[in-house]
């Protein structure tokens, strides 16, 4: 066998060698400790200094995380679709509509309407027409009061005050959607009740009403091309909001939307005022 030769193990450090070697590091940690302390004073402050900008990076870098995505709302309550109650009971049947549509309604004794401009006529005329053709109707369409039929008779006569006439100011706007305007009256009746009327010209100049509706309206408003109506439903604290529109199949305007709204502040319980206090006898002094 082959003996390889092994490099000679160092001899162990001297008495004296070990000695230095202690005295050395007894000198580094003494010139540690006699620092100048300056440099202490820099290293603190530079801690101190470093504590708020870390404090100031910490909710920076907490910020960034957020994208200002959506978040979510929680778990979505699971549809319901309508149950049919009692699905073998024979319902009622809705007649169906008039394919012809309603027949037109044309005002009688008024002259032409040029050019279906509808701003040309006067709506005093056009209701005092219309009575005429329908005298001593109490009901319908054409239903009216005598005393208001008498008012609305006497409107533009030498001295009946303007503000006693029924017929109130009209108002235009396209219900036909046609692109010309279509006339708006409205006639004041007792109890707060309106006739409430629309009429629209076709092209041969013939002035045809195309709404006519008699109720106890709260207000009346144009929405677009509908007219709508507010009217007190039969619960207190609501409204019955109506929206008549131009059906053009029937060629006339119809309610097409009915919705019943709870008024703003209704049910709430009057807050009955509290009684005056009696103010406590002021102490008189003695003479």
């Amino acid at each position: 066998m082959t003996a390889f030769p092994f490099p000679p193990a160092a001899p162990p450090a001297a008495p004296r060698d070990r000695a230095r070697g202690r005295a050395s590091d007894v000198r580094a940690n003494h010139a540690r400790a006699t620092r100048a302390p300056g440099t202490a004073r820099v290293r603190a402050a530079r801690v101190r200094t470093a504590l708020p900008v870390a404090a100031v990076l910490v909710p920076l870098l907490a910020g960034c995380g957020d994208t200002g995505g959506p978040e979510a709302a929680g778990a979505t309550p699971t549809a319901s679709g309508p149950v049919h109650l009692w699905p073998g009971r024979k319902g009622a049947s809705v007649p169906p509509a008039d394919p012809g549509g309603a027949p037109p309604v044309y005002v009688q004794g008024l002259p032409p309407v040029r050019d279906q401009d509808v701003s040309g006529v006067d709506p005093v005329a056009l209701v005092q027409a219309e009575l005429r053709a329908h005298p001593n109707a109490d009901v319908g369409p054409d239903g009216m009061p005598p005393q208001t039929a008498a008012a609305i008779a006497a409107c533009g006569t030498e001295g009946q005050p303007a503000q006693k006439c029924p017929v109130l100011t009209p108002y235009y706007r396209d219900l036909t959607g046609n692109g010309v305007d279509d006339l708006v009256v409205g006639i004041e009746l007792p109890e707060h009740m309106m006739s409430v009327r629309a009429y629209t010209a076709d092209p041969d100049g013939r002035l045809n009403r195309i709404m006519a509706t008699t109720q106890t309206v709260v207000s009346v408003e144009l929405a677009g091309r509908d007219v709508i109506l507010r009217v007190p439903s039969g619960n207190p604290g609501y409204e019955l909001i109506t929206a008549w529109s131009w059906d053009e199949k029937q060629r006339t305007m119809l309610p097409t939307r009915e919705q019943i709204v709870r008024l703003p502040g209704a049910g709430r319980s009057p807050v009955s005022p509290q009684p005056p206090q009696p103010s406590a006898p002021s102490a008189q002094g003695s003479p």
